[in-house]
């Protein structure tokens, strides 16, 4: 029972915190008007991504929390917090080169945080491989703006 609460509590809270982050700092007039790649998905591409890559990390998240803190559990907080921080220094402060060097970071930890448990716990390593991925597709999308602007 206990560790279900637990991946309930990771599951609402990363959710909860991430759509709530994505709703107050939509795209906005800003965002339509900076010129992008040809590579930049379509806005509804996002959301759905988003979604299933939460999901992951919160499992991921719940499995490393173990009820105590770890090396892996810190590089856990620490992405988390790169990911929740990304968003509003890009689209509410309208900083990408700002938000360029968050989601380098972010991408760091994360590779860091999959290094860690690869040999301590294999499956949080393979939930963060689709983020990983993803995160550095979003890098590069988020230098060519920067380039382009």
């Amino acid at each position: 029972m206990r560790r279900a609460v637990i991946y309930v509590v990771f599951l609402l809270a990363v959710l909860g915190i991430g759509l709530l982050i994505g709703s107050i700092t939509r795209p906005d007039g800003w965002y339509a008007a900076l010129a992008k790649p040809a590579f930049n998905p379509p806005n509804w591409v996002f959301a759905p991504v988003w979604t299933v890559l939460y999901v992951l990390i919160a499992i991921a998240g719940a499995r490393t929390y173990e009820g105590r803190v770890s090396r892996g559990f810190a590089l856990w907080l620490a992405q988390i917090a790169l990911n929740f921080a990304w968003t509003p220094v890009f689209f509410g402060l309208h900083q990408p080169g700002l938000a360029l060097v968050v989601i380098s970071a972010l991408l760091v930890a994360i590779l860091m945080f999959v290094v860690d448990r690869w040999r301590a716990d294999r499956v949080s390593a393979l939930l963060f491989i689709p983020y990983a991925a993803w995160v550095a597709f979003a890098s590069v999308l988020n230098a060519a703006i920067v380039v382009l602007n």
